[in-house]
């Protein structure tokens, strides 16, 4: 699983949480380009890890779906 500086064990609402919070600080203007840069670099890194993270879920869900008995897993299209 991917892992992050701040804590020992990565944790997705946190991260999701700490991207929304850098995202709002950007969009307000006021840091410098030095900052700014950080920040970009920070949320970047957090969007990898939260999209692992995803992904490593969703192998999960196929897996516990494809070991049912006599289920067929569908990929998800996101519309109903």
């Amino acid at each position: 699983m991917t892992k992050t500086k701040e804590s020992p064990e990565f944790q997705f609402e946190t991260a999701l949480a700490e991207l929304e919070s850098l995202v709002e600080t950007l969009e307000q203007g006021e840091l410098s380009l030095e900052q700014s840069l950080q920040q970009f670099e920070r949320g970047v890194k957090l969007t990898r890890a939260c999209q692992q993270a995803l992904k490593s879920a969703e192998q999960r869900v196929d897996m516990l779906v494809s070991g049912a008995e006599d289920s067929e897993t569908e990929p998800y299209s996101g519309q109903d």
